[in-house]
């Protein structure tokens, strides 16, 4: 089989590495991929989704694996399916549950999908007299841009003049574009995130084990919202969470986009937050996550050919998803500066010195440049270490990104400790 993965991050590096495992592959491109994945994929450019549909054509490609969310918002899906070529992920209308977050919320308060209050908001006056007068006035409070951010449209403020800044950078100043100028302002959750996907045909699901991922730049979840500066999976929790996620969330969600002639295939992802009362959405995405990506594909035992077969052929529920029995933690290196402004083309130093047959480099961005790896992006590379337990897995990471470093290099200290913690005090 042939096999073309859309998108160029730490996401498709791992889509690759997994769909390089199965027997059924004998060939792996990814569009427009990155240097890091040369020796599992043949890059190629294409600019359009009509090129890209050209290419699946023309060269005969079997599965079409869609990583990020802004080719499905542009309706690559709708062209593939009306040139009869499979494609994993959800039409146009479908992928509004993240394109539009207003969609998404409108969506869960008419099918009783649980998640926090919320307002929605194209004009800044009436914004910030709700905030004012919202209790407790003027926060904490999340604000969150209706369009796609690449994972950096959502605030938490602490005070009314937080939120005044953020309204009038999103809605005056384009921070966002044109994504920023309709926003969602709602209520700020206690409690600890969670992330599911569910691999969907439009009328069944099979779901994963959960992950949690670490968005605040900082330990201990301070600092600026990023793309995630790691990951965890099993993300540890009570025994009966996933199937309360399943059967509150997933199922009707499955359900109501039936109802609303928006069938969802592909995968389904659930952002959530684990309060004392139930799980709530914060939101739900139209892709696999990155980094959660990272650690979740490492511990699927399944064929992914199998897992997508299923999806296209409208069979996910015969498939049983199995694990293996380890844990993955994912760490980010990121560029200094990173969510904001960053410098590029500093020289990567110490990847060849990863020998570890458990620990795997899937690389975002990078470049290179005669055989020598230079950062091109914000976030570098994922570091993920499998290992028998939890503990090991965050020790066998840490201790092996030391190999690597380049100018600037910043990534977190605490990935997966929240889940170590609880090991600790159920012992």
């Amino acid at each position: 089989m042939k096999v073309l993965v859309i998108g160029s991050g730490a996401r498709e590096h791992t889509l690759v590495w997994k769909f390089a495992q199965s027997p059924k592959v004998n060939q792996i491109f990814a569009a427009p991929g990155n240097c890091g994945m040369e020796n599992l994929a043949q890059l190629i450019q294409l600019d359009t989704n009509k090129d890209i549909l050209r290419f699946a054509v023309s060269e005969g490609i079997d599965i079409t694996f869609v990583g990020p969310e802004q080719p499905l918002a542009d309706g690559i899906v709708d062209e593939f399916n009306k040139a009869g070529k499979n494609i994993i992920g959800p039409s146009k209308l479908a992928a509004e549950i993240e394109s539009s977050k207003i969609f998404a919320k409108n969506f869960m308060k008419k099918y009783n999908i649980p998640t926090t209050k919320y307002q929605t908001f194209d004009d800044i006056v009436p914004a910030l007299d709700y905030i004012l007068h919202h209790p407790p006035a003027g926060g904490p409070l999340v604000i969150k841009a209706d369009g796609l951010a690449g994972g950096k449209g959502v605030f938490i403020c602490d005070n009314y003049t937080d939120t005044e800044i953020i309204l009038n950078h999103l809605m005056h100043y384009d921070m966002l574009g044109k994504g920023g100028h309709k926003v969602i302002v709602e209520d700020f959750l206690e409690g600890e995130e969670a992330s599911l996907f569910a691999f969907c045909d439009g009328n069944h699901f099979v779901s994963t084990i959960l992950s949690q991922d670490h968005k605040q730049l900082k330990d201990g979840d301070k600092g600026s919202n990023t793309g995630g500066m790691g990951a965890y999976a099993p993300a540890i929790f009570q025994e009966n969470l996933k199937k309360e996620i399943d059967d509150k969330i997933i199922a009707p969600t499955l359900n109501g986009m039936l109802k609303e002639d928006r069938p969802f295939i592909g995968i389904l992802y659930a952002g959530l937050m684990i309060t004392k009362d139930e799980p709530k959405v914060l939101e739900f995405n139209c892709r696999l996550g990155d980094p959660e990506a990272q650690v979740i594909l490492p511990l699927l035992e399944n064929d992914l050919v199998d897992i997508c077969q299923a999806i296209t052929e409208k069979k996910i529920n015969t498939i049983e998803l199995k694990w293996k029995n380890k844990s993955a933690v994912a760490v980010v290196l990121a560029s200094q500066g990173y969510p904001g402004k960053y410098e590029k083309g500093k020289k990567i130093s110490g990847i060849e010195n990863i020998d570890d047959k458990d620990v795997l480099l899937f690389f975002s961005g990078v470049k290179c440049e005669n055989g020598q790896y230079q950062t091109n992006g914000g976030r570098v590379v994922s570091v993920t270490a499998v290992a028998d337990n939890l503990i090991s897995a965050k020790e066998k990471a840490y201790t092996n990104l030391k190999n690597i470093s380049f100018e600037g290099m910043y990534f977190r200290t605490d990935i997966a400790q929240k889940g170590i913690q609880k090991i600790s005090s159920n012992k």
